[in-house]
């Protein structure tokens, strides 16, 4: 089921960019860190990004085996996903991320101010 989309020259970083590359996967995976989140809540975390295409990074995050999406049989739906085990070994990528993100910002507004 998984996709399996490594790249042409089987350098590792570019598998890893295969499974969380893009715009919204790396966000969508950084909000899955804390707790299980349902569809509609993150739609509202990530306001920018258009329902169907975050339903299409987590269909790929699922198919990839990061991603646990669970349906629950009422009406309405009730759809929620969760990181899978192997979705939680991103976590110290993810927190790795948000840090240079931040000191990068840091950086940024510094050199503005100057």
């Amino acid at each position: 089921m998984a996709r399996r989309v490594y790249g042409k020259t089987g350098c590792s970083v570019e598998a890893t960019l295969s499974v969380i590359g893009g715009t919204w996967k790396p966000v969508i995976l950084f909000y899955l860190v804390s707790r299980t989140r349902r569809f509609m809540e993150l739609t509202r975390l990530i306001p920018n990004a258009t329902q169907s295409m975050l339903t299409s990074q987590l269909r790929e995050l699922e198919a990839d085996g990061v991603v646990v999406r669970h349906v629950y049989p009422e009406v309405p739906p009730k759809v929620e996903y969760r990181l899978s085990e192997l979705g939680r070994t991103l976590v110290p990528v993810l927190l790795a991320m948000r840090d240079w993100g931040d000191s990068y910002k840091k950086t940024q507004e510094t050199a503005e101010e100057a």
